[in-house]
């Protein structure tokens, strides 16, 4: 893999949030507007790339027995940099994504990725790596985020645009708004690449996919 289609990658081929589905519930709840759709991208990516780059660095120290938590260590430190800048340097954004910021320690594509891709690769391409998942789940984020601004409140970053203003479909910045319009997405991109997006469903897309494998094999041996 070349390093522009490690970055490409996490943009539609491994979308995190329409292929991979994960970090549903961040992308639910910060994509009513544009503005807190963009900030959450945004730290979400910091995170991401810092955790990336310091996991493979520390790929061959870090015991595997204790990888998880030292992973989620390390991707706590990075979020509560980020929330402290954030703080003192933009509040409004602070307010605007409330416990949902703080909560990307807990984000399933952050640790995701340095289980699956950042403990076995070098520096470099774990950073890329980490910026083209960034980049994918930004890109989907601030694209529900307009589609549920601007057709359920009338406005874009804040901006009044004529006739949706005063008739908008106000549903689609409540909670059914946004799976209705995360699930169009999602049919979307598997109508654009099926093979692609169809790959990742199931028992070969699964991290899990080894464990279930050796408990169904253990339970066929106590059956037998």
């Amino acid at each position: 893999m070349t390093k522009l289609q490690n970055f490409s990658k996490g943009i539609i081929q491994e979308n995190p949030v329409l292929v991979l589905v994960l970090g549903t519930c961040p992308t639910l709840a910060t994509s009513t507007n544009v503005m807190s759709a963009l900030g959450m991208g945004a730290a979400a990516t910091v995170v991401l790339l810092c955790s990336n780059i310091v996991i493979s660095a520390l790929r061959k120290v870090i015991p595997d027995k204790v990888r998880i938590p030292c992973f989620i260590v390390l991707i706590a430190g990075f979020v509560t940099m980020v929330q402290m800048l954030v703080k003192a340097f933009a509040p409004v954004l602070d307010n605007a994504l409330g416990i949902y910021l703080p909560l990307i320690v807990v984000n399933c594509i952050i640790l995701g990725r340095a289980e699956m891709f950042a403990q076995k690769n070098n520096i470099i391409d774990s950073a890329i790596d980490g910026l083209g998942m960034g980049a994918g789940f930004t890109l989907t984020l601030v694209l529900m985020g307009s589609i549920r601004e601007i057709f359920g409140s009338g406005t874009w970053f804040g901006m009044a645009i004529p006739v949706l203003s005063d008739n908008n479909i106000s549903i689609l910045t409540m909670a059914p708004g946004g799976f209705f319009v995360f699930g169009l997405l999602i049919a979307l991109v598997n109508k654009i690449s099926p093979d692609k997006a169809k790959k990742k469903i199931g028992c070969a897309g699964c991290p899990s996919a080894e464990i279930c494998k050796a408990k169904s094999e253990k339970e066929v041996v106590a059956v037998d």
